[in-house]
């Protein structure tokens, strides 16, 4: 494993102090890894073409049109510089969870992901902002391209404790309604809420012309439901503590937990929105890299 990697590896982020620390490697082994800038990654969906000038960066080539009008047009998006993200981070007593064996909760998973992102961010100078939230808005941080911006989004996301229920779609709809800007809105959730609600308030930030993904972070156990004996199942969010045979149950949460997930990804699909699973198990490097890799092989299709 080269030097890098090894600090993208969760059981590595579990023992490493602080989320400046976290981000700063994750960030630095990631652009180690792809030998690249990640800046083109955060770039606003395509609005136009305009014809080639001299001096004009030739990555931007439209090559299918210049195949079929032998003319050069460059591809132009909506605020490919000067953009602003807006960093959702739930912090709802469900993400506090973590299996045994696995080295974060979703939570601490989800803030070394939001952490690498406003850092990659602001090194590519743009704006950044936070917003935690469960069933409530619990802090909301303006955004900022200013380098010292960064530790106050870190302090804000290290005092994070969760503790209630969530309510995505009041929430979603709320934002929406706030950020008057457009610009890109990154979710960062284990989606245990109402479906149909959780997608209508997305559906409104879409309706406002901002970008959105999806970041749907999971515990492996969420998944693959390992358990074998009879467990005490801890209630959350207001839910009771059952005791169960989970080998009877297996089956049933398995077909729902699908019925759930297809459900998300259509409604995303059907409204332009990334999503992007993530399990908490998964090194940092397949997380970030992979999805940023597709998102610029699409800017650029």
């Amino acid at each position: 494993m080269e030097t890098y990697q090894k600090y993208l590896d969760p059981q590595t982020l579990a023992k490493l102090q602080g989320l400046e620390l976290r981000a700063r490697l994750i960030v630095e082994g990631y652009v180690s890894g792809v030998h690249r800038s990640p800046y083109h990654g955060f770039s606003i969906e395509f609005a136009e073409h305009r014809e080639y000038v001299p001096g004009d960066d030739l990555r931007y080539v439209d090559w299918k049109v210049f195949g079929k009008t032998d003319k050069f047009y460059l591809k132009q998006y909506e605020e490919e510089t000067n953009l602003v993200c807006h960093l959702l981070l739930d912090t709802s007593e469900s993400m506090r969870y973590r299996s045994d064996g696995t080295p974060l909760s979703k939570l601490e998973y989800a803030q070394c992901v939001a952490a690498a992102l406003a850092y990659l961010i602001l090194q590519q100078q743009d704006s950044v902002g936070l917003v935690t939230f469960d069933s409530e808005i619990r802090a909301l941080i303006r955004g900022s391209s200013h380098p010292s911006h960064l530790k106050q989004l870190l302090h804000v996301m290290s005092q994070s404790r969760p503790q209630r229920k969530t309510a995505t779609g009041p929430i979603f709809h709320d934002l929406a309604e706030r950020i008057k800007k457009r610009g890109l809105v990154v979710v960062l959730s284990d989606l245990f809420d109402d479906v149909p609600s959780m997608l209508a308030g997305l559906k409104h930030f879409r309706h406002r012309r901002h970008e959105v993904i999806l970041f749907h972070v999971l515990d492996p156990a969420e998944l693959d439901f390992p358990f074998r004996q009879p467990t005490l199942f801890k209630g959350l969010e207001g839910f009771p503590d059952l005791l169960a045979d989970p080998r009877s149950l297996r089956k049933a949460y398995l077909a729902e937990f699908d019925r759930y997930v297809r459900q998300l990804r259509q409604g995303c699909r059907a409204h332009r929105i990334d999503y992007v699973p993530m399990r908490t198990d998964q090194p940092l490097d397949v997380a970030l890299s992979a999805y940023l890799a597709s998102r610029l092989a699409r800017s650029r299709a």
